[in-house]
């Protein structure tokens, strides 16, 4: 039917046919049935499909014009908004579509509020609206985020699953899990190029770029699924997250370029036309960065690694959307050209399966195997060599990056209160003290130099004293802190180190501290050891008013931290709230990183089953629209 509407479009557009007027409608008569019957048996003749068909098509044409018309009439008269709603529940099975009306300056929590009251739904929570690619956001107004009269909308509908759990509820679940990863200290999760080497950004950027491709992770889990409405709202997500970087740098990284491709590809699983422009504006981004990125027709990247290399499945996949678009627009020849692309690629990259199950008898993961076969042409024996290898490069590069990585975390935790203002490189500040400069000096040259490497050097070696006057006087740890610290159950030199680093702020000191813990059993001893002391000063505080209020945690240290008083009993509970939210972090990381293989280059590995589904049932398509 879609095929059917596509060409009668071009054909009225190409007559100048306007089945709102006369002759083929009349006001207050209506559809003339006589003028539509002529019209449909020229163009069924023109076009190959019957005039039953044919004169269907166009009274749907008609109706929906009928209703543009009169939206447009009433946007006119009245201000009141028509929006097109193509509604998909969360199993991306069925699709429904109705007529929503808000006015444009109505917030988007009421657009939302009317679509589920059409849908009978209790919860406006469970609906949310797409535009033009975009979420609707609900506390702002559709105007000021673009939306128009007659505009078309995909509404995804989240109602529980069979675990009684809700889309929307999973979706703020990842995303707090995600933020809680991602501003952790602990660093869950770094930035790698493909080789394994760290990747320091400035921690705007960093975070930004962080939280974008964490949420993409979860999406791409979401697809393998097969959820692909939860992907779609995942990936929106992470483009928002991303636009936050830096365009320039955005534009030198494939990483968005296939959130792009994936955001489209959930489109076209959802069955979804609707958002056929954002779909050609993202496939445009996409091959624009890949062609940046890999050379023009990716002649550079065919030259290193060969036509079979596993980047190519991207590109397949690219080419094949670039082809249903083209399709879906009537622009069959180059239709035609971009599937015949996508088939010959699809060719060259098909695995042998005897080959693949005898990979995972060996003992590897199926993914990795699948990348290895195409990089080696479908040879076991080279196959299993690229995965070794592959491994040894990672291991080395990130064994060679641990000082940095270590280094950075440092940095992060002396700047825990400004922002990221006064952001340092750590690879500059480690190549550097390599030159046997001093930290402090080096660290106070990148600050004045804004990580310019070269006259940071300079002002290192020729005007050291000037740059040691600016450092900030050195404070030794404050005794009676020291000893509140030490009662806290924290030893003795981290305890000084932390009071030095944050010059003795004490609750910049207890931040440091439980951020410095190595492991999850640490971080259980300090809530079970603040349990007990925030326990005993319970009893303390119902005991006798005329007994002494002092109770004390045992410990191993020689000092010990009384609780009988109020301010202790409050500093106790707050290292007690911070342990506790330290310790969700890695429960946190555990939720997030269920469902993500522990393969790197994941992202590659396409097994192209649907790919050549949808390959076989477009080009079947063409073949009828050619014969």
């Amino acid at each position: 039917m879609e095929n059917k509407l596509i060409q009668l479009r071009i054909r009225l557009q190409e007559r100048g046919v306007k089945l709102w007027e006369s002759p083929y409608y009349v006001e207050d008569l209506g559809s003339s049935d006589s003028a539509v019957e002529l019209l449909a048996q020229e163009l069924s003749r023109e076009l190959h499909i019957s005039v039953v068909s044919c004169k269907n098509s166009l009274l749907e044409l008609q109706e929906h014009s009928l209703r543009k018309l009169a939206a447009r009439r009433e946007f006119d008269d009245t201000g009141l908004a028509t929006f097109h709603v193509r509604c998909v529940d969360n199993q991306g099975g069925t699709a429904h579509t109705l007529e929503v009306k808000c006015a444009l300056g109505e917030l988007g929590a009421n657009l939302q509020r009317k679509v589920a009251d059409e849908l009978q739904l209790s919860e406006a929570d469970h609906v949310k609206c797409i535009s033009a690619g975009r979420m609707v956001v609900s506390q702002a107004t559709l105007q000021s985020q673009g939306l128009k009269n007659n505009q078309q909308l995909l509404v995804i509908v989240g109602q529980p699953d069979s675990r009684g759990e809700a889309l929307y509820e999973r979706i703020r679940q990842i995303q707090r899990d995600v933020e809680v990863v991602v501003d952790s200290d602990h660093r869950f999760v770094d930035l790698e190029d493909q080789d394994g080497n760290v990747m320091f950004l400035p921690p705007h950027e960093n975070r930004a770029l962080l939280m974008g491709m964490s949420l993409g992770e979860k999406a791409r889990a979401a697809m393998r699924r097969g959820h692909y409405d939860e992907a779609l709202l995942l990936f929106l997500e992470a483009d928002e997250k991303l636009n936050n970087c830096d365009s320039k740098f955005l534009d030198y990284v494939d990483n968005y370029a296939l959130l792009n491709l994936d955001i489209v590809w959930c489109y076209l699983c959802l069955k979804n036309i609707t958002q056929l422009p954002d779909a050609q504006r993202r496939l445009d981004v996409c091959e624009r960065i890949l062609q940046r990125s890999y050379g023009e027709n990716f002649s550079r990247l065919y030259a290193l690694k060969g036509s079979s290399c596993p980047e190519r499945a991207l590109i397949m996949r690219l080419q094949l959307l670039q082809g249903i678009i083209l399709f879906h627009q009537n622009q069959r020849v180059e239709a035609r050209a971009r599937l015949d692309a996508a088939g010959a690629a699809l060719a060259e990259l098909k695995v042998n399966s005897e080959q693949l199950e005898l990979l995972v008898e060996m003992g590897f993961d199926a993914s990795a195997a699948r990348l290895a076969l195409r990089s080696s042409n479908g040879n076991v024996e080279q196959a299993v060599q690229f995965i070794q290898q592959r491994r040894q490069r990672l291991q080395a590069a990130r064994a060679n990056s641990d000082s940095e990585r270590q280094l950075s975390r440092r940095l992060a935790q002396m700047q825990l209160d400004n922002d990221g203002r006064d952001w340092v490189h750590p690879r500059s500040v480690c190549r550097l003290m390599d030159l046997g400069f001093e930290q402090q000096l080096v660290v106070e040259a990148l600050h004045r130099t804004e990580n310019d490497l070269a006259r940071s050097l300079e002002l290192l070696q020729y005007h050291s004293s000037e740059l040691r006057q600016g450092l900030p006087d050195s404070q030794a740890a404050d005794e009676q802190m020291l000893g509140t610290l030490r009662g806290l159950g924290f030893k003795l030199p981290a305890a000084r180190a932390a009071l030095e680093i944050t010059c003795n702020n004490l609750d910049r000191a207890i931040d440091f501290l439980l951020k410095s813990l190595a492991t999850e059993e640490e971080l259980n001893s300090v809530v079970e050891r603040m349990s007990a002391t925030a326990a005993a000063a319970g009893a303390a505080s119902t005991s006798s008013s005329n007994s002494p209020a002092s109770s004390v945690l045992p410990n191993s240290s020689s000092e010990q931290l009384s609780v009988g008083t109020p301010s202790k009993v409050a500093l106790v509970k707050s290292v007690l709230n911070k342990a506790k939210a330290e310790l969700e972090t890695y429960r946190a990381y555990r939720r997030f990183n269920e469902d993500i293989p522990d393969v790197d280059q994941d992202y590659l590995d396409l097994p192209l089953e649907q790919e050549e589904q949808l390959l076989n049932e477009y080009t079947q398509l063409l073949e009828h629209y050619e014969g």
